[in-house]
């Protein structure tokens, strides 16, 4: 089988394209694995060991835990609130649909930063007003997280809501079903892409934040990535390459919990064969 210049072109620009991506975590972890400590990190490992796993601070472990706590509890509120609105939205009139489209995009055209001085300075009238404290508090980090969620998982639901989805709801009313079976039989199998896609975002979003969650953070809650920007302004701590790793690989075993149970062609469509 003669294989052309083109597949060719594709395959190596397509090869480049995973080791550019897998490169920078190579190294991250490889280095988490060298004995040596000081103000940089040694890749290739000079002298193989896991110290740097036995000595990792506690606040790395509690800063894991809160961040996805926090990124479970965001996406999966988001999703539900992104599912309503896109729903919402592709039901409307014309004119209001865009104006509600606009709407939950908006949040997207702020620079996070902002948000998250706009939050803090929101919590602060709270406290001032009724003593309700959020800052450095779970439902605070998690209100604050589900105003940049929405939007995604309002778009990753829209995105598969189409005609063909309309057509296909109004032939079972057609046919007799009410309303709710026919969100329930048509309508919701439809959505399931978009609704697993819009979680999955929603999530890496919020694990990942800094720029919102730098502004909100107390000494006793301090989410894992503020934690590992925190800690990296002063010094270079080795322990920062053990946890990152850990959550690299927990990620890639996350990827294979997905694959395995919902398929991943459900969550990304580039996924599909």
């Amino acid at each position: 089988m003669r294989i052309s210049g083109k597949h060719i072109a594709i395959g190596a620009g397509a090869l480049f394209s995973y080791v550019f991506l897998l490169i920078p975590l190579a190294v991250v972890v490889g280095a988490s694995f060298d004995d040596g400590a000081g103000a940089y990190f040694r890749f290739p490992p000079e002298h193989l060991s896991l110290r740097w796993y036995r000595e990792l601070p506690a606040k790395y472990w509690h800063g894991l835990e809160l961040s996805c706590l926090i990124a479970l509890a965001a996406a999966a509120t988001s999703t539900l609130i992104g599912a309503l609105a896109a729903l919402g939205i592709a039901k409307g009139s014309l004119g209001r649909s865009a104006l509600l489209e606009t709407f939950f995009r908006l949040p997207l055209q702020v620079p996070f930063v902002v948000t998250g001085i706009v939050f803090l300075q929101f919590y602060y009238l709270l406290f001032d007003a009724w003593r309700v404290s959020l800052i450095g508090s779970y439902a605070g980090f998690v209100l604050a997280h589900l105003f940049f969620c929405i939007p995604y998982a309002a778009g990753a639901v829209g995105s598969v809501i189409t005609d063909d989805l309309r057509r296909i709801e109004n032939a079972g009313r057609i046919a007799g079903a009410t309303e709710w079976r026919v969100f329930r039989r048509l309508t919701l199998p439809a959505l399931k892409p978009g609704l697993f896609s819009g979680f999955f975002y929603a999530f890496i979003i919020s694990f990942g934040d800094v720029p919102v969650s730098v502004f909100l953070s107390t000494g006793g809650a301090v989410p894992l990535p503020v934690e590992i920007f925190q800690t990296l302004q002063f010094e270079f701590d080795p322990a920062v390459l053990s946890i990152s790793s850990v959550v690299v690989v927990l990620s890639a075993l996350f990827i294979v919990f997905v694959q395995r149970v919902v398929g991943l062609d459900l969550i990304l469509p580039g996924a599909r064969r």
